[in-house]
């Protein structure tokens, strides 16, 4: 069984088009993403409606229920805030339906996927160093736990030195985003799990990230919101 994992899409249809082409010539068996479909970025819809029209299973991001819970609103900095309100309005009832009956867990034989963290998933806790990252493993009792959230990829495993996946430890994995990396590499990131080798992999792919950026401005969005795509920060 081979797996591809998208996370924190935040609206960018560029990218989520590039990363399923990728996909889909890579011929996985099931796509699933971790959340944060929709926030920061200027085609929340069209994201919403090409994962829907495709039927990935979905998990819910802090920026998903932030389009329908205000106490999940009132949490974001005054930019990612302004950002949801935006999105908000751009979306029709049945995408806000929608985006309301996602999930916070999957489970998939020795898999656990979450936006966030395993621990109190609601809650979309950072998992951002090892330490984090050792907190969590009493949270789930699969072999690999894999995350977003963050928007940098990384690998933590139980015995907190290794980095990679390897049959036998336990660890946690963040895919990264396909719409809004943050670790200063502007291409977009996922993931790539092959149950059957247990084998990981992060792919990254260049998109027309200036288009992007372009819509942005054009949207009224803050202009910070496109300077960032194109340095990955």
């Amino acid at each position: 069984m081979k797996y591809a994992i998208i996370s924190d899409i935040h609206g960018n249809l560029e990218a989520l088009t590039v990363v399923l082409d990728e996909i889909k010539r890579r011929t996985v068996d099931e796509i699933i993403c971790l959340g944060d479909i929709v926030g920061y970025g200027p085609n929340p819809a069209e994201c919403i409606a090409t994962l829907r029209d495709l039927r990935i299973p979905c998990l819910a991001g802090n920026h998903d229920v932030a389009t329908h819970d205000k106490g999940v609103r009132s949490t974001f900095s005054p930019l990612a805030r302004l950002a949801i309100e935006w999105t908000t309005g751009k979306l029709v009832e049945p995408d806000i339906a929608w985006l309301r009956k996602l999930p916070y867990t999957l489970l998939r034989d020795e898999l656990t996927f979450v936006h966030a963290s395993p621990f109190e998933p609601e809650e979309f806790h950072y998992i951002l160093d090892a330490d984090d990252a050792a907190e969590n493993f009493d949270s789930f009792t699969t072999q690999l736990c894999f995350v977003g959230h963050t928007h940098q990829p990384a690998i933590f495993c139980e015995d907190m030195t290794g980095r990679t996946v390897v049959l036998g430890t336990r660890a946690i994995v963040n895919v990264g985003s396909v719409g809004q990396p943050r670790d200063g590499d502007a291409r977009a990131c996922f993931g790539i799990f092959d149950a059957d080798a247990w084998t990981f992999a992060f792919v990254r792919l260049a998109y027309p990230v200036d288009m992007t950026a372009g819509k942005i401005y054009s949207a009224g969005l803050p202009r910070q919101l496109g300077e960032r795509l194109v340095f990955g920060v």
